[in-house]
C-alpha cells in the first residue's frame, strides 16, 4: 500500500483554491474534439466532495434551461485547466443533495460572511 501512495502523491494537484461545498465555481475544463482541444467553463454549485488522495472528486450542478445538470469531476485530472470561486456559500451540510427536488427560493444558498481582522 506504501507503494501506490508514493506514486499516487506525485499526481495530487496543489493549486487548486480552498473550495468547499456550497460554493459557486466555475471550472475550466479541456475538451478534446479530434486534433483540436479548447476549454469549457462549467459554472455551478459544488454539491459534494468525496474520496481522498488521488481518487478525490467533486460534484458540480447547474440548472441550464430549466433543467438540472450536474458533472463530477475528478479533483487531480490534468484536463482541468483552472477552478475560479464565484460566490462562497453558507451551508450546513457536508451533501446538498436537496437541491435536486428544490426549486425557486428554496434552491438559494446564502452567501457566507467573511471576517476581516
Amino acid at each position: 500500500m506504501d507503494i501506490l501512495q508514493q506514486v499516487g502523491r506525485d499526481q495530487i494537484r496543489t493549486d487548486f483554491p480552498d473550495y468547499r461545498v456550497g460554493d459557486t465555481v466555475k471550472v475550466h475544463y479541456k475538451i478534446k474534439e479530434g486534433a483540436k482541444e479548447r476549454i469549457q467553463v462549467f459554472q455551478g454549485i459544488v454539491m459534494q466532495k468525496r474520496g481522498a488522495g488521488v481518487s478525490k472528486s467533486f460534484t458540480v450542478r447547474k440548472v441550464s434551461s430549466g433543467i438540472g445538470v450536474e458533472r463530477i469531476f475528478p479533483q487531480n485530472s490534468p484536463n482541468i485547466d483552472k477552478l475560479e470561486i464565484v460566490r462562497h456559500g453558507q451551508v450546513r451540510r457536508a451533501k446538498l443533495f436537496y437541491l435536486r427536488s428544490a426549486q425557486g427560493k428554496a434552491g438559494r444558498i446564502k452567501e457566507r460572511r467573511r471576517f476581516t481582522a
